[in-house]
C-alpha cells in the first residue's frame, strides 16, 4: 500500500487519497509509526520483508525466496539442491533475445491453468537427472537443481520493466546454460496454442521464462516456540504459504484466492475469523493487489486495492472479531513499497496502524505516510515489531 507523493495526485500519495474509514478509524484509536522492514544491505524483496514482518531477522534466517515458494509447493529440497524462481513473463518480439524488452514479470497475471500447460512443456523440454520444473501459481514456479551453484547473478523481472535485457541476463556458475534455456523457451513458447489464444484475447503472451531467487533449503523456528502463540496463513502467494509451512504455522488456502485485484476477499476474512475461533491465537491476512498493481504502475487500481481492502477486509474483519467476544488487537501494514511512478520496491520505512480493543487512544490520526512520518520510525529492526504486537500486557 505505501507509497511515494505523486504530482497528479497533488503530491499526495496513494494512501492519503484512497478512501480508508474503516483503517482510519483504528488509526483514530491506535497507533501509527513508521518500520524499517529491510535491513540495510539487503534487496528489498517480498522475502525479506515478510520474514521480517513475521518477526524472522532476515540477517539470521533468510536462505533465498524460491526456497521458500518450493516448501509451499510441496518440494521436497535436499541440502545440496539449490531452488530458483521461474517466472512466465512477457518478452518483446525483437529477433535477437538480447534486444527484447520486458515488457510484463506476470504475462498479465496469467492464470494458473494455462501456466500449468507451459511449465509442463518447458519441463518435458529441459529437466533432465539435476534438473527440475515445477508449476506454481499464476506466473510463479521454481526450478530445482541438484548441487546447483548460488555463484549467479541474476535480476528479478519486476525490477526491469520496460527495459531491454541485455544488460540483466545471468551471469556466474552456470550463466551459459540458464540464458540458453531463457532463450529456448520463447523459441517454444512464443507460438505455444495458448499464448496464441490469449494474443487474441489481448492478453500479454506468457513467452519466456526467466530464472531468479536462488536459495537453499530454509530453516525457520517454529513460530509457536518462538511466541508462544498458534498461528496461521492465509494467502494466495506461494511464498507467505511457505513462510508459514517453514515455521509450523497452519497454511490455509481459500477457493477463488488468486492474489490480484479481484481476489476471494470474503473468503479470506471467513477464513481468518474462522481460523480465531477455532484454536488459533493469531492470523496473517496476506492481500498482494497493491502490489500488483504498483508493479505494473496502475495508480487508479493501487488506490482502489487499498479501497478494497478497507471495505471488504477490514469492515467485516473488525465486525467479526467484535462478534467474537473477546478482546482483540490488528496490525495493518504492508510489507514493503511499490511505489507506481517506478514499479519496483524500495527500501523505505513503511506505516503501520495498531490498534488494541483493551486501550483505544484518542488520537485523531489518519492511516498514511506523512502522519506515521510525524511519528517517526519506531522500530528500526522490522523484525521487533511482531513482538511488540504479541506481547502481552
Amino acid at each position: 500500500m505505501a507509497d511515494r507523493p505523486i504530482e497528479r495526485l497533488g503530491n499526495k500519495t496513494p494512501l492519503q487519497v484512497a478512501k480508508k474509514p474503516n483503517i482510519d478509524a483504528l488509526a483514530m484509536q491506535g497507533e501509527v509509526a513508521l518500520v524499517d522492514t529491510i535491513p540495510k544491505g539487503m534487496a528489498p524483496g517480498s522475502d525479506t520483508a515478510n520474514l521480517s514482518v513475521m518477526g524472522y531477522n532476515p540477517e539470521v534466517y533468510y536462505t533465498g525466496r524460491s526456497p521458500l515458494e518450493a516448501v509451499s509447493m510441496g518440494i521436497n529440497m535436499e541440502d545440496d539442491d539449490i531452488c530458483f524462481r521461474c517466472n512466465l513473463v512477457t518478452l518483446s518480439e525483437q529477433e535477437s533475445y538480447e534486444d527484447k524488452i520486458m515488457l510484463d514479470h506476470s504475462a498479465s497475471e496469467i492464470t494458473t491453468e494455462e501456466a500449468r500447460e507451459l511449465m509442463e512443456a518447458i519441463d518435458h523440454v529441459f529437466s533432465d537427472t539435476t534438473r527440475k520444473f515445477y508449476p506454481g501459481i499464476s506466473y510463479r514456479h521454481a526450478l530445482i537443481w541438484k548441487k546447483g551453484s548460488l555463484n549467479v547473478e541474476l535480476v528479478p523481472p519486476h525490477n526491469i520493466l520496460e527495459s531491454q535485457i541485455r544488460d540483466y541476463l545471468p551471469k556466474g556458475d552456470f550463466s551459459d546454460l540458464i540464458l540458453e534455456m531463457q532463450k529456448t523457451s520463447y523459441e517454444l513458447l512464443n507460438d505455444h496454442p495458448i499464448n496464441l489464444d490469449r494474443a487474441k484475447r489481448k492478453l500479454n503472451k506468457a513467452n519466456s521464462i526467466w530464472i531468479w531467487g536462488e536459495g537453499t533449503k530454509p530453516s525457520l523456528t517454529s513460530f509457536k516456540e518462538k511466541y508462544g502463540k498458534k498461528g496461521a496463513m492465509v494467502s494466495a502467494v506461494d511464498l507467505l504459504k511457505g513462510i508459514a509451512i517453514a515455521s509450523e504455522m497452519t497454511s490455509i488456502d481459500v477457493e477463488g484466492a488468486d492474489g490480484s485485484l479481484h481476489t476471494n476477499y470474503e473468503g479470506k476474512v471467513n477464513a481468518s475469523l474462522e481460523a480465531l475461533r477455532t484454536g488459533h491465537d493469531f492470523v496473517y491476512l496476506h492481500i498482494e493487489a497493491p502490489d500488483e498493481c504498483g508493479h505494473r504502475g496502475e495508480l487508479e487500481n493501487k488506490i482502489l486495492a487499498i479501497e478494497l481492502i478497507d471495505e471488504k477486509v477490514v469492515k467485516p474483519l473488525v465486525k467479526g472479531l467484535t462478534e467474537l467476544k473477546e478482546a482483540y488487537r490488528i496490525l495493518i501494514m504492508p510489507d514493503h513499497p511499490t511505489p507506481v511512478e517506478i514499479r519496483t520496491h524500495t527500501t523505505d520505512p513503511v506505516p503501520y496502524v495498531l490498534y488494541d480493543s483493551r486501550r483505544a487512544l484518542d488520537e485523531n490520526l489518519t492511516y498514511d505516510e506523512v502522519m506515521a512520518e510525524k511519528n517517526g520510525v519506531r522500530f528500526k529492526k522490522g523484525h521487533e515489531l511482531m513482538g511488540y504486537f504479541l506481547a502481552e500486557e
